[in-house]
């Protein structure tokens, strides 16, 4: 059966998760059970290790509203940290387990072309928002029996690599291959109210609930991340653990 016939998954994981063996090691399991039935693609971040490396060698760096300014000494690192040391971890462990994995990032056939990402008019440097993905390169990938791996350090309309933030990233290629979701892996179950793991939220729902102080922390950009997934015009975003992304359980974010 190609992977045309069956649905296609994408799955981000963060930074934080790609340097843990007892997750990665969880982590291969469950993308070897769910390529029983759906295609996989695996979209990843690195930031933790990024932060790390630019503080080993001394290479600064600004933020600006959140985000990370990125100048072309701090993309070397980038491209050093995510194209290599990450993406070949996780393609040397999806392998070891098993999986045809294939690492590449969004430059690789102009998988994610991207045009400068400014804030209130102010330039980021080498930061880049998803303009185009090439979907049909991945299906194609998929048809072949891999699973890719992808770094977003993706690809500038003027030729240039770009930095590209990994949840706008998998949210630009779950749209382009019309995948049936699109799972953020964390380390926690779901999102969590009054003690209990939510199995649904809708856009309403989820402002109520930040607004009530209900999700809070590090939970508030993951259900953004999710909502603007569906916003734009992903079927359906889940957030979940390891077990959860096993066993089909966590919170799915949907449209209503």
């Amino acid at each position: 059966m190609s992977a045309h016939d069956r649905p296609v998954i994408v799955l981000k994981i963060g930074g934080n998760q790609v340097e843990d063996e007892a997750f990665l090691a969880g982590f291969v399991a469950a993308v070897r059970g769910l390529l029983a039935e759906h295609a996989v693609i695996i979209v990843h971040g690195g930031g933790k290790e990024i932060a790390d490396l630019h503080g080993q060698l001394g290479v600064g760096f600004e933020t600006v509203e959140g985000l990370r300014a990125t100048s072309e000494e701090s993309l070397r690192l980038v491209e050093m940290v995510l194209n290599g040391v990450v993406n070949t971890r996780l393609v040397r462990w999806l392998v070891n387990g098993g999986v045809d994995a294939l690492g590449l990032s969004g430059v690789a056939l102009g998988l994610v072309r991207v045009t400068p990402l400014s804030i209130n008019g102010r330039s980021l440097g080498r930061v880049g928002q998803v303009a185009a993905v090439n979907g049909e390169a991945l299906l194609q990938l998929l048809d072949l029996g891999m699973t890719p791996v992808i770094s977003p350090v993706s690809l500038g309309e003027d030729g240039l690599a770009y930095n590209v933030n990994a949840d706008h990233v998998a949210a630009g290629v779950a749209r382009a291959v019309e995948a049936t979701r699109l799972v953020f892996v964390s380390n926690v179950p779901g999102v969590q109210v009054t003690g209990r793991t939510m199995r649904g939220l809708t856009i309403a729902q989820i402002e109520g609930l930040i607004a009530e102080g209900h999700i809070t922390g590090g939970m508030i950009p993951k259900v953004r991340s999710a909502l603007e997934a569906v916003q734009s015009g992903v079927y359906q975003a889940v957030i979940t653990d390891l077990a959860g992304l096993a066993s089909g359980n966590g919170t799915a974010v949907i449209r209503g």
